[in-house]
């Protein structure tokens, strides 16, 4: 939307006529793009003669403001239809992606994702299961706490309307498309703008939906959706943890609405993420009673998914603190033990790599934890900056890392009905078009080359018998009693005094590492 400022000032017996013009831009903040201010002298002693000159200003104004498409900025090939709409191609000047192998220098390709190559029986789409964040691609802006937003990419019009969404909706399934993707996932306040109303909300929710399913076809689907249920203030002291019933009620309903469209539009899973579920001080929090309405909370999602039909595996993503001080689903194993306790063991965990460091963990270790328990359900791949203490969601580029996470996605047999989010965006001084696709190419390159490393070393086997061998003292008949559990303090007691001293052979952690750098 443009903005026209116009205002007179006198200084020195001589009227100033300014005149400012801009436009609102951003996604659900609004910040006004400054374009420009003139100032005209007038020296007209006669009033007649300053609203005159006045009048012919704001004309021109008036026109220049006018000749500026506000609905479609027709940029890299895309033309305004009569109607205003975007015509043409979103990406025009990139082509679809294809696979041309290590040696390849072009940016604009897969040099190790190779979709239908088959890796230790199972091909490498159905091991990885890509999918696209709507949030971080189409409604990232390179905003931060210290900067305002630095990409304005050509198909935004600066508005939050109806037909605004659409249009990202249709950039979307080009970017999916153009990629090699048929994955994609989102927050419904990502897609479709609020209402004056939760009914109008609602509304305009099913419109943009609506599209999205017949953008989808038979091949696309979201690996998962979820409700936004943080950036509105009125979920400042938590949605399912706040202190007003009225927010409760509020949240309820919202995901109420966010499962269904995600069930209509075909989605996996379904994933709850409590960026604002936890406190800032315990001085006015009643823990307790706050972990309990969470646990009635989740509940009653679940019993809903039962009445609605939905299929889709409930996912709880743990994270430790950001944007509160501390989040009550810290990491995965505080998350398992909230889920045991209240009998929550339908939901298995979402796990996100750069929530699992900011825990003090690796995201092999948060993967670990959540395989060895039977509650690994899906990936969120990014990373964040060690130099860095916040949830930068940064694209995985580190092969050791992709390495480690794909031998525990190895060892879980996979992920589906899950697979990988890539919930991670641009860096902020990352502007063009084109690093959209270089940013999801590399991470999709990473993983797929961490899964060709950790085949390697499942084949090789070298790591596994070093592993079986620091062990192999459990190998024995007393060894099998204590894993099975009869084995006494008093028969273990006997064995020591019989024994003597242990002899404690290395771990030969160096010779480990060689091993598994070897495979990189």
């Amino acid at each position: 939307m443009w903005h026209l400022m116009v205002g007179i000032h006198q200084e020195k017996e001589r009227d100033f006529f300014f005149v400012t013009v801009g436009s609102t831009i951003g996604c659900s903040d609004f910040r006004l793009l400054f374009l420009g201010s003139v100032r005209i002298i007038v020296t007209h002693k006669s009033m007649a003669g300053r609203i005159l000159l006045l009048v012919l200003f704001m004309n021109a104004v008036f026109f220049i403001v006018n000749a500026v498409p506000e609905t479609c900025p027709a940029d890299l090939g895309g033309k305004c239809g009569e109607d205003g709409e975007w015509e043409g191609e979103f990406f025009p000047e990139v082509p679809k992606i294809k696979y041309e192998g290590p040696s390849s220098k072009n940016p604009l390709s897969y040099k190790w994702y190779n979709a239908e190559e088959v890796i230790l029986g199972k091909k490498m789409k159905d091991w990885l299961r890509f999918s696209v964040a709507f949030w971080h691609t189409f409604r990232g802006t390179g905003a931060d706490p210290f900067g305002a937003p630095t990409k304005y990419w050509p198909w935004e019009d600066g508005t939050n309307s109806i037909a605004m969404a659409k249009r990202r909706m249709r950039a979307n399934f080009e970017f999916l498309s153009k990629l090699g993707v048929d994955r994609w996932c989102f927050h419904d306040r990502d897609i479709a703008p609020d209402g004056k109303t939760l009914k109008e909300t609602n509304s305009n929710l099913d419109e943009v939906v609506a599209l999205a399913k017949e953008l989808q076809g038979d091949k696309i689907r979201p690996l998962w959706g979820t409700a936004q249920l943080f950036m509105h203030p009125r979920y400042m002291h938590g949605a399912a943890t706040s202190s007003e019933l009225g927010v409760y009620a509020y949240a309820a309903a919202q995901v109420k609405k966010a499962m269904e469209v995600t069930h209509y539009l075909g989605g996996e899973n379904y994933v709850f993420w409590g960026g604002r579920e936890g406190y800032q001080t315990l001085l006015n929090t009643d823990m307790e009673r706050e972990l309990d309405h969470m646990a009635k909370f989740l509940e009653a999602a679940a019993a809903y998914k039962k009445r609605i039909g939905f299929n889709g595996t409930l996912l709880i993503e743990p994270k430790p603190q950001e944007p509160t001080k501390h989040q009550y689903d810290w990491d995965a194993a505080t998350t398992l033990n909230f889920l045991r306790k209240y009998g929550l063991l339908e939901f298995k965990l979402n796990i996100e790599c750069n929530h699992a460091t900011l825990s003090g963990h690796s995201c092999h270790h948060d993967l670990e934890t959540a395989r060895i328990n039977g509650m690994l359900g899906n990936i969120d791949a990014n990373t964040g900056d060690p130099q860095v203490g916040w949830d930068t969601d940064q694209f995985l580029t580190d092969v050791g890392e992709a390495t480690m996470v794909m031998i525990s996605v190895i060892r879980n047999g996979g992920l589906a009905p899950g697979g990988f989010n890539f919930d991670a965006k641009l860096r902020r001084e990352s502007t063009d078009v084109e690093d959209l696709f270089i940013a999801h190419i590399s991470g999709m390159d990473t993983l797929a080359r961490g899964l060709r490393n950790a085949a390697k070393l499942i084949e090789d086997g070298s790591l596994a018998e070093l592993v079986s061998k620091r062990y192999s003292s459990f190998d024995t008949e007393l060894g099998a009693q204590i894993e099975a559990g009869k084995a006494d303090f008093e028969m273990l007691e006997k064995k020591a005094m019989e024994w003597g001293e242990p002899k404690v052979a290395s771990a030969k952690q160096e010779l480990a590492e060689m091993i598994f750098q070897s495979a990189l």
